[in-house]
């Protein structure tokens, strides 16, 4: 019987990712907020929210909540932060 071997390695080169350019100002803008489901991570963001709505003006925060902490969040919820100038993804505990 011969010896098969299997190369594990992709073909195809990793996406490179990139940062998005940074907010000039964050008046005006719509934020997201998703929250991992993990304990204490909705106090904070309570607070986070309370501070960019008085001290720099978000117009509107978009709050969205992962359905399972230790899985990526569903494309649903990733569609609708899609919409948002920025996003904060809170990890609690």
């Amino acid at each position: 019987m011969p010896l098969i071997v299997l190369d594990p390695t992709s073909e195809r080169a990793p996406a490179t990712a990139r940062m998005a350019p940074a907010l000039r100002s964050l008046a005006g803008a719509t934020i997201g907020l998703l929250d991992n489901g993990k304990a204490n991570v909705t106090p904070f963001l309570d607070e986070v929210e309370a501070i960019l709505r008085t001290t720099h003006g978000v117009r509107d925060v978009v709050r969205r909540r992962k359905v399972n902490m230790s899985a990526p969040a569903a494309p649903e919820v990733l569609r609708e932060l899609l919409a948002c100038d920025a996003v904060v993804s809170a990890v609690g505990d």
